[in-house]
């Protein structure tokens, strides 16, 4: 990055000196412009926040009801000293957004956490032109090419139909905020009955009550015992497999849905029976795609496979260059869960 450029690298992230202020900072800083509120981007302690205003149920649940936090609503311009700033959608979760600086002339667009493909509980993603984005490279290795999102719910639901007639419970594991949601809106709920983890129920009422529709869940309380007959489904975050809570549904068969599935190393490290790809980030094609589109000029990559995406944007004509980053991306889309909701409880 040029030293008279919009946005810095700093200890704290990604700092807009005009501005002054950081785009998803490390640390706490004074004023912090969140992408989304998944906890590698939005991180406790800053004295105010600015966010799309479709996501502030969820950044309340996340920061907390004292943090102070203003909103934007998508396309709306709000000028923070001499820069104009503006949120779009990210498609990543709810709420999620790219983050549009523009200063005399020039536009630089931070993507966060983004996805291109539709999905029924976020808004979709939408292209925008700048002349340098800064996107997220999670997946960012030709490897990586997700399969229809129809496919994988099919999947999911012949599975859970099939550990029913055997007596099992069906336990599938996704990150609590924007994966599980996801998860559930893609379910055929007369398979069974379907039970969340506590995580993942608070972040359900925080998506129906911003309007998104999602099938009936019942929380996993401490009285619930399932034992297969019941041809349950239950929806839990990563934090909680192979931890006490999961006595109670004995006996049951697991799955992890993530983009990481698609790797067969990742799914044995998981030790779960089944695997399903399904990525709330851009895969290979759907990055290059995304950086066509935005017709930047110049491109600074970050979160994941940095070095390698800058190298092949590179080696096909674009200026790109590697943005060093504290996170890999979807490992760190988790939410920790409670130890009474895990392991507290037999």
């Amino acid at each position: 990055m040029q030293p008279n450029d919009v946005i810095q690298p700093t200890a704290q992230g990604l700092f807009c000196p005009r501005g002054n202020f950081y785009i998803d900072p490390w640390r706490p800083v004074e004023r912090a412009l969140v992408t989304h509120a998944h906890a590698d981007h939005a991180r406790w302690g800053c004295d105010a926040y600015m966010v799309a205003s479709e996501g502030l149920g969820v950044f309340r649940a996340r920061l907390g009801s004292e943090a102070r936090i203003e909103t934007l609503s998508y396309g709306e311009t709000r000028t923070i000293n001499d820069v104009n700033v503006s949120f779009h959608p990210a498609g990543h979760i709810l709420g999620s957004a790219q983050i549009r600086l523009e200063v005399d002339g020039e536009v630089w667009v931070v993507t966060g956490d983004y996805k291109t493909g539709l999905d029924p509980t976020c808004a979709p993603y939408e292209p925008v032109r700048c002349t340098v984005m800064i996107t997220e490279s999670t997946f960012g290795l030709p490897v990586y090419r997700w399969p229809d999102p129809a496919v994988v719910f099919e999947a999911v639901n012949a599975w859970w139909r099939e550990n029913a007639a055997a007596g099992l419970t069906s336990v599938v594991f996704g990150y609590a905020l924007g994966k599980a949601q996801r998860l559930l809106a893609g379910l055929d709920a007369t398979i069974g009955p379907v039970y969340t983890h506590g995580a993942v129920e608070a972040m359900c009422e925080v998506y129906r009550a911003a309007g998104v529709s999602l099938p009936v869940t019942r929380r996993v309380e401490r009285d619930i015992r399932l034992n297969g007959s019941e041809g349950a489904l239950v929806v839990a975050p990563p934090s909680a497999d192979d931890s006490p809570w999961m006595r109670r549904f004995q006996p049951y068969a697991t799955a992890f849905a993530s983009g990481w599935m698609l790797v067969r190393g990742a799914r044995r490290r998981r030790a779960v029976d089944r695997g399903f790809v399904l990525s709330d980030h851009v895969d290979w094609p759907s990055l290059l795609a995304a950086v066509e589109a935005s017709g930047a000029e110049r491109v600074g990559v970050t979160h994941g496979n940095a070095a390698v995406v800058a190298r092949f944007l590179n080696e096909r004509g674009r200026t790109a260059w590697a943005i060093p980053s504290r996170y890999t991306g979807e490992n760190d889309d988790d939410s920790s869960a409670s130890a009474e909701e895990t392991g507290g409880a037999s």
